[in-house]
């Protein structure tokens, strides 16, 4: 791929180096995902640049600087992006200026034309999706249990609704991490985002649906959840997050919310713990969100894993 009119550090403003390799991209887009910790960042962030890069070497432009930039945000516009949609891809463009100064590749005064680029506002609090009860029970029992691979989904759905994890948690999850804590079942010592570890307390239906698809399936050790091949066969020691996102589509579909995702069902989780009564500072320790943290030291909270938030959510898993 050909990206051109790369401004290099030490020229005038009104000089271009041109930079025909796209070797030169790439790195600098390794330089912005190496900066970040978070594996959903990193995502993110990709695709992000790899839209940037794509839609750069269209047609002729005036250079990495505040008119490209600005042009590439109303671009976004047009293509009728939500607000967070549009910061997010904003903010790898301004990390990409950042990086690449600090590289020696971009000139840094118009890195700071580009840092100036305004990104959309966001208005109000998105409320997002979530599921009714009755919706989450028709997604739980949407797999075909009689075979290995629908047991492993039905688990997979259950760990998401029960226990609130995000899609890169649920593929990190291992057998080690389920033991027993206060006489109950939890997933112990979780790292989730940007490092953080919490203790995740299961509900009883969540266990019967892991207990189904490890047991049949003879794991026993590792990861919980395994790749399972065409023969309906396990195949492979890990499985990525992508499958947790591709796994759900059409079981959503089949339970009539097509548009659910994984983290809606992390949503509904936490709007089902508030329904039955939890706590909302338990809530925050469930879901292990920034702020946990300032609320313990701040009040002293303790988690209680006895009488959990997420035992009030009453679906059932079939035996």
């Amino acid at each position: 791929m050909n990206y051109r009119y790369f401004p290099i550090k030490g020229f005038r403003m009104n000089e271009l180096t041109v930079v025909d390799k796209a070797a030169e991209w790439r790195r600098m887009k390794s330089l912005v995902l190496d900066s970040v910790s978070s594996p959903i960042t990193k995502r993110v962030y990709n695709m992000a640049l790899d839209e940037f890069f794509g839609w750069y070497a269209q047609e002729p432009r005036p250079g990495f600087t505040k008119a490209t930039v600005s042009a590439w945000r109303v671009t976004l516009e047009e293509r009728g992006l939500g607000s967070s949609s549009i910061i997010v891809r904003m903010s790898a463009i301004r990390k990409l200026a950042v990086e690449a100064t600090d590289n020696g590749l971009l000139a840094p005064e118009l890195a700071a034309g580009i840092q100036r680029v305004k990104s959309a506002k966001s208005i109000g609090v998105r409320a997002g999706n979530w599921l009714s009860l009755k919706q989450a029970q028709a997604l739980l029992n949407a797999p075909d249990i009689t075979t290995l691979k629908g047991l492993r989904d039905r688990a997979i759905i259950a760990v998401l609704l029960g226990c609130a994890l995000r899609r890169s948690e649920v593929a990190a999850l291992t057998i080690s991490h389920v033991q027993q804590r206060d006489g109950r079942w939890c997933i112990v010592d979780l790292v989730g985002k940007h490092n953080r570890v919490r203790t995740v307390p299961m509900p009883t239906w969540t266990k019967v649906a892991i207990d189904a698809w490890t047991g049949s399936a003879g794991v026993a050790a590792g990861h919980v959840f395994r790749p399972v091949n065409r023969g309906d066969q396990v195949q492979g020691e890990v499985l990525s997050e992508k499958v947790v996102w591709q796994m759900l589509r059409p079981y959503a579909a089949a339970a009539g919310v097509p548009r659910i995702a994984p983290h809606d069902a992390r949503r509904s989780c936490a709007k089902f713990c508030r329904a039955a009564g939890a706590e909302l500072e338990q809530i925050q320790l469930l879901l292990g969100h920034a702020s946990v943290q300032t609320t313990e030291r701040y009040l002293g909270t303790r988690q209680d894993l006895v009488d959990a938030p997420n035992d009030g959510i009453k679906l059932r898993v079939a035996v």
